[in-house]
């Protein structure tokens, strides 16, 4: 995710200016192999970084405790529960490089006070997810271990920033790999798609991390040489409007890009309405408020631009509860 003037990209770099069952194992040559939490219970860690550092945002938390306790948002379904947080974090700044938070040390963490796209998305899912536990483990370190168990391969943090997944294509694998959610895609009419993903070896220095340790440059090569390879498919935005009604409240939408170096440009949530469904993210547009905002129908802003080439669907389940 990185200083472009629009919401064009694949990888997280990009994505900040506008992205087997549980208990198997999810191999990639370049990282450790680590065994996947049962989705049984789920244990709470210690943040790598200050709480200064890792959790900003603490008093917007606190109130969206609050309104999900009072209006009981633990009651809904997983989709609708993470449609309504991210309606409720609406309004919140856009903001760039949040996840850039050291030289070396990488950590689960979250800023409430701004969001892009991506940690929209991941913000409220994260909050959905906790919630489901008892109002007693309503707090940042559950908060924190939600986002880990999202935006981590096999759910882990290891303390490495190649641990963090770091293009939306992986994410959807390896959460469906642990059995946290689908792709439903293919099956909504997609067509397979086929990109050389090089963003980030190639923009190494746009990268806090790999700026600082250029030794992790060749294995987040082989990262994308094995994110190139997954299998993806998209749905044209052509189609996209004859299959709006099968999408639901709270899928992750991911706009595929024409761009022959990554899969993505962009990312939010679905929001029904009626027979349709609208497009709620975080915008970096300023004619849009350079906000989280429920947008226009997913098929109307696939329009906006040339770029986008048609819509990624990923259906998130319900997450193990704490221990």
């Amino acid at each position: 995710m990185s200083p472009f003037s629009s919401e064009e990209s694949h990888s997280r770099r990009r994505f900040l200016y506008a992205f087997g069952g549980a208990g198997s194992l999810l191999f990639f040559p370049h990282c450790k192999t680590v065994a996947v939490e049962t989705p049984a219970s789920l244990s709470v860690r210690s943040p790598k970084l200050p709480w200064g550092t890792v959790f900003k945002g603490e008093q917007k938390f606190k109130v969206l405790c609050e309104r999900a306790s009072k209006e009981n948002w633990a009651s809904l379904p997983i989709g609708k529960r993470t449609a309504t947080v991210g309606k409720a974090l609406c309004g919140t700044p856009y903001g760039n490089y949040t996840l850039e938070i050291d030289d070396k040390i990488e950590s689960p963490s979250v800023n409430f006070n701004m969001l892009d796209c991506w940690t929209f998305y991941e913000a409220s899912l994260a909050f959905s997810r906790m919630i489901k536990n008892p109002s007693s483990h309503w707090n940042r370190e559950t908060y924190l271990r939600y986002i880990e168990l999202e935006r981590y391969r096999n759910g882990v943090c290891d303390g490495s920033y190649l641990s963090r997944m770091h293009h939306l294509e992986e994410v959807f694998a390896n959460n469906q790999s642990r059995g946290l959610g689908v792709n439903p895609t293919a099956s909504l009419g997609g067509t397979p798609v086929h990109r050389n993903v090089r963003e980030m070896q190639s923009a190494w220095k746009s990268y806090r991390y790999l700026r600082n340790d250029p030794s992790l440059v060749p294995e987040m090569a082989k990262i994308e040489r094995r994110v190139s390879d997954l299998p993806v498919t998209y749905i044209p935005k052509s189609k996209v409007a004859g299959i709006e009604s099968k999408l639901q409240d709270g899928d992750v939408l991911a706009v595929a890009s024409d761009d022959p170096g990554g899969y993505t440009s962009h990312v939010g949530l679905a929001v029904r309405d009626g027979a349709t469904c609208r497009f709620m993210h975080a915008t970096s547009t300023k004619s849009k408020g350079r906000c989280c905002v429920v947008d226009t129908r997913i098929s109307g802003y696939l329009t906006e631009k040339r770029s986008n080439m048609g819509l990624i669907v990923f259906r998130p389940a319900e997450a193990p509860v704490l221990v």
